[in-house]
């Protein structure tokens, strides 16, 4: 919310949907509040797990692709971003997570929501150019004879 106006005994804040809202200036002494207009640059996160058998190679060129995209937004991305292996999960999947500073700050939440859409959408298209995929483990189905189901038409 922003704060549209303050008095005596009450402030009163507008939400995102123009809607006013009023609060008791004791409530809000009670309160933490946060001001995005003084606040830094918003950083970011975005997971995802490829499978286990990706080469070196592979993961060393993903790397690369995000590093240009990023850097060929300055206008959106700084430049210093990460990309680390968090874990391996079930055996055969790496849990990768990519860290990134945006060049605006929590006011502009609007604009974060688009930036990372765009940011997701181009390592999808980053996976797919370099055929980075992920596939399930084969898994055991047991069957068994449960015998002829006898039909009778008398």
């Amino acid at each position: 919310m922003v704060v549209e106006e303050v008095n005596i005994l009450t402030t009163v804040f507008l939400r995102y949907d123009n809607e006013k809202i009023f609060y008791p200036n004791s409530v809000l002494a009670t309160k933490p509040i946060s001001n995005f207009y003084r606040s830094p640059e918003m950083s970011d996160s975005v997971e995802f797990s490829i499978h286990f058998s990706t080469s070196v190679e592979s993961i060393a060129a993903l790397k690369s692709k995000i590093k240009s995209y990023i850097n060929s937004k300055p206008e959106h991305w700084r430049p210093n971003h990460s990309m680390v292996v968090k874990e391996i999960e079930d055996v055969n999947k790496l849990k990768i997570a990519l860290y990134v500073n945006h060049t605006i700050n929590f006011q502009n939440y609007g604009d974060k929501t688009s930036r990372r859409s765009d940011l997701v959408l181009e390592l999808k298209r980053i996976f797919e150019e370099l055929n980075i995929k992920y596939y399930l483990l084969p898994q055991e189905v047991a069957l068994s004879n449960v015998g002829h189901l006898a039909t009778s038409a008398r």
